[in-house]
């Protein structure tokens, strides 16, 4: 019989994988942060838009053949994914089985609040990301036309369903980004006292920039900003 595999050392305690859940927290950061920006170029026009989107794919070229830089920021940032979700699971599990007892009264225990908050807006920005790559990666609605990124946006978001399952996403996202940024800080060790306040700041800071630029796309869509 063979012997059970094992987890790396990097991942054989709680304070290990509360780290790579913090490390691959800071990546999606980053990525949303990026794509953020990259969505604004909508107001732009088409051509600018339309180039970017080409660009992505091209990235690397002649170096490596096209699409590759991207594939492999897909791998990462699925691997990323992987590791976020999965640990962030196993870890509540793991509080939730170590757990003797119940709050008394649970509403008002801050802890309890952010971590349902992370909880269930993970989920939401989760099936969010899946609806997501179906509508502008996958093309499987309607309309959908390979490598025209202007058009698909704004075919998109005229359907206002669509633009309220995003608004709606885009708030879970910034509840998301400000407790995730502020247990990021904590696990990594940089939550001095005399810090509070530029961490809290970040925190809030990411929570409405990045949540309100993407925001921004659908609701200049609706409006006839951008048509």
């Amino acid at each position: 019989m063979t012997a059970p595999a094992r987890e790396p050392a990097a991942i054989r305690t709680t304070v290990g994988k509360k780290v790579l859940v913090a490390l691959s927290g800071i990546l999606f950061i980053g990525f949303v942060l990026a794509h953020m920006i990259g969505n604004l170029k909508i107001f732009l026009g088409p051509t600018p838009i339309n180039r970017y989107g080409e660009w992505l794919r091209d990235i690397g070229e002649p170096a490596f053949p096209r699409s590759t830089i991207l594939w492999a920021l897909r791998t990462v940032l699925f691997v990323g994914l992987i590791v976020h979700v999965g640990l962030t699971i196993h870890l509540a599990r793991r509080s939730r089985a170590a757990r003797e007892e119940r709050y008394v009264h649970p509403g008002v225990v801050q802890a309890n609040y952010a971590s349902r908050t992370m909880r269930w807006g993970g989920l939401a920005i989760f099936l969010f990301l899946i609806f997501h790559l179906m509508d502008f990666t996958w093309g499987v609605f309607s309309g959908f036309v390979r490598g025209d990124v202007y058009h698909n946006v704004v075919t998109s978001f005229q359907r206002v369903p669509v633009t309220i399952v995003y608004l709606f996403a885009m708030a879970a996202l910034g509840l998301h980004l400000y407790h995730g940024t502020w247990s990021t800080m904590q696990t990594l060790g940089v939550n001095r006292k005399r810090w509070d306040k530029g961490i809290r700041a970040l925190a809030l800071s990411l929570a409405l920039i990045i949540p309100i630029g993407f925001a921004a796309v659908p609701l200049a869509v609706v409006f006839r900003i951008v048509n």
